[in-house]
């Protein structure tokens, strides 16, 4: 990414929308972090859930139809499956934080920068076509009935519930977004991604306002699957609320959950000009792809790259930062390879910055993970503090870092690094000053 420079404009956070599984809206997820609440618990939502995926951080109370405004927003939540819903609910809820409504921001300086996952068809939706094609007598799927028969069977717009980038597109009509709009599909990397994006796109003069974050779930009967089979996911007897232990020695694995995040960024000018409310600044972004082998990630090298190109961005030194707002997957190995990449980077002052890992209270979200993990570091600097990790009892000594845990940590710096990355070793980074 080129350098964000001090002459260029300057993007501040002028609202926060978060639909998670410790609360819904801004003040609710503090509270929930600030409380140490775990929102991890039995599933309920997965039919026949696989024997490592019976706990889940999912969102029981989310109704979709509580977040639009409109007749005609309320009719598109049926072309919207369960990941775009949750974003669609969190780019509402960041508008209205924002005081962003019909008027406020010139349509076309107000644009749409998102992230996602690939997303995937339940296999219920799908069932009632395929029954119709089961050939009477040989009781076999028969492929020559599936274009008289089966297809007539299917939602018309079916197609349209799963695409990435119908996140963007929803927000975008129902926000009249007519300015730049985009749809980053990199897994967990993706947050950090879209707001070095709209970070560029604000500093060239291209918007004024950018609708900025993104969504995801692995609470899902395929996607856990998925998870299952190409991933460390947490072993747990007792208490499923203890099941995600970031960097804690006792850790096992990760645990699936779902969520959604948005942060409105905003030309500072803009923002002071119509007496927004600013949360912080953007002060840089990096990112990185390094791969050991073929699909095989380099965890350890993307995220130290990430974090280097991110502070080399932002004009600062690693001393200058408050505290590392981590991936924390929660796996033996992750762990200690990001808590290598950390001392890479950091050198001697690795032990003694804050870290703190908030998947410990959602479990990993996939692409939504990042943005609501960015916005627990904000939510807490509102209040003069680092939100602490959620079951961090016994540290690793394969993981030197200090871990933030227990109760909030009072901080007076408040500028901090954000990361996080993909299996197969894609790498984003943002440095943020809270304001």
């Amino acid at each position: 990414m080129a350098g964000y420079r001090e002459s260029e404009r300057q993007v501040v956070i002028t609202g926060i929308g978060v639909v998670s599984p410790i609360g819904i809206g801004i003040d609710d997820f503090w509270k929930g972090l600030q409380s140490g609440t775990s929102g991890v618990r039995p599933t309920s939502m997965i039919p026949c859930a696989p024997p490592q995926c019976q706990i889940a951080a999912e969102i029981p109370d989310f109704i979709p139809g509580n977040f639009t405004k409109t007749r005609e927003q309320k009719k598109a939540l049926r072309v919207m499956c369960r990941e775009i819903q949750l974003g669609f609910a969190a780019a509402a809820l960041a508008l209205d934080d924002a005081g962003i409504g019909e008027g406020t921001v010139e349509p076309e300086r107000l644009g749409v920068e998102f992230g996602a996952n690939l997303m995937l068809s339940p296999p219920e939706d799908l069932a009632e076509s395929v029954a119709a094609c089961i050939d009477p007598q040989t009781k076999q799927f028969n492929y020559a009935r599936w274009g008289d028969v089966g297809l007539g069977k299917m939602f018309p717009l079916w197609l349209l519930k799963f695409l990435p980038n119908m996140p963007a597109c929803h927000i975008g009509i129902a926000a009249d977004a007519r300015g730049p709009n985009n749809s980053v599909t990199i897994d967990e990397a993706s947050a950090n991604l879209v707001i070095g994006e709209a970070l560029r796109v604000i500093a060239r003069g291209h918007a004024d306002v950018m609708i900025t974050g993104s969504t995801g779930t692995r609470v899902h009967s395929v996607k856990s699957i998925h998870a299952m089979m190409w991933d460390k996911l947490a072993s747990f007897e007792g208490d499923p609320s203890t099941a995600s232990r970031p960097f804690d020695r006792t850790r096992t694995g990760q645990v699936v959950g779902e969520g959604s995040g948005v942060l409105i960024l905003e030309d500072d000018s803009h923002a002071r000009r119509r007496g927004a409310r600013i949360y912080g600044r953007i002060l840089g972004a990096g990112c990185a792809c390094v791969t050991a082998k073929p699909g095989v990630g380099d965890i350890r090298r993307a995220l130290a790259q990430s974090m280097r190109l991110a502070l080399k961005d932002a004009g600062l030194q690693p001393h200058e930062i408050g505290h590392i707002n981590a991936h924390g997957l929660a796996t033996p190995e992750a762990d200690i390879q990001e808590a290598l990449a950390i001392r890479d980077v950091f050198g001697e002052t690795a032990a003694n910055v804050p870290v703190t890992a908030l998947k410990s209270y959602f479990g990993n979200c996939a692409a939504g993970c990042g943005a609501l993990e960015l916005a627990g570091s904000l939510a807490g600097l509102t209040h003069g503090v680092i939100p602490p990790t959620l079951n961090y009892k016994q540290p690793d000594p394969e993981c030197a870092l200090s871990i933030v845990a227990g109760q909030p940590l009072p901080t007076k710096n408040k500028t901090f690094l954000k990361v996080n990355v993909t299996r197969v070793g894609q790498a984003s980074a943002v440095v943020i000053a809270g304001a």
